[in-house]
């Protein structure tokens, strides 16, 4: 991790960074906006994605604790993606939302899946 001087170098915090913004901009502007459990369900979740790598990056128990953290933010990933199922077969997300962030946080997940790989094989 040399090269990571904070979290914000992680590349799967900057995907869960825009990941966040497209899903507050998405609980804005369109149906969920007026369902206001799935709405902050879904906001909480990303709010966990960038808040997990962010935390377990500062923590000082090492790469363990670390991937604990991953671990979490890539759990917060799927539940996104359970609840935008949640929001397009109850009508208030289109299909397009749906599809564009779905497959954001597919990426993110796959981005936090592998930094874990990367962490666990450097132990």
């Amino acid at each position: 991790m040399t090269s990571l001087q904070s979290f914000e170098d992680v590349h799967a915090w900057q995907k869960g960074r825009e990941l966040a913004h497209s899903i507050y901009r998405a609980t804005d502007s369109c149906g969920i906006g007026r369902d206001f459990a799935l709405r902050d369900q879904l906001r909480r979740a990303a709010l966990s994605v960038v808040s997990n790598i962010a935390e377990g990056f500062e923590r000082t128990g090492g790469g363990r604790e670390f991937r604990h953290f991953l671990s979490m933010a890539k759990g917060s990933t799927g539940e996104i993606r359970s609840q935008l199922y949640v929001a397009l077969d109850a009508g208030l997300l289109s299909q397009v939302d749906f599809d564009r962030i779905s497959a954001m946080a597919l990426e993110t997940g796959r981005l936090i899946g592998g930094f874990m790989r990367y962490l666990e094989e450097r132990k």
